[in-house]
C-alpha cells in the first residue's frame, strides 16, 4: 500500500487515483497492476477492458493438474535409446 501512495510522488495524484479505482474494479489490486493501468492512463492509451464472464458450458468442471510422472516417463524412453 505504501508503494502504491508512493506513486504521487512521482505522478499526478488524479492519475494514480483513477489507476488504483480501475485496478479495484478489475479486482486486482497489486502494486504492479496499479502500474500497469497508470502507465497506460499517462500514455493515453484505453484502460484494460473489463473481464469476459464465459459462459457455463466454457467453464472448468475440473481443473488440470500437472502430471509429472507422464514427464518423467518421456525422458526415461528417450534417455534409453
Amino acid at each position: 500500500m505504501v508503494e502504491i501512495l508512493s506513486l504521487v510522488l512521482h505522478h499526478d495524484e488524479q492519475a494514480v487515483l483513477r489507476a488504483v479505482e480501475l485496478a479495484l474494479e478489475a479486482g486486482v489490486a497489486t502494486k504492479t497492476h496499479v502500474l500497469n493501468v497508470l502507465h497506460r492512463l499517462i500514455d493515453g492509451k484505453a484502460p484494460p477492458a473489463a473481464p469476459i464472464d464465459a459462459p457455463q458450458a466454457l467453464r472448468l468442471t475440473q481443473e488440470p493438474e500437472a502430471n509429472v510422472v507422464r514427464y518423467d516417463r518421456l525422458r526415461e524412453i528417450r534417455h534409453a535409446s
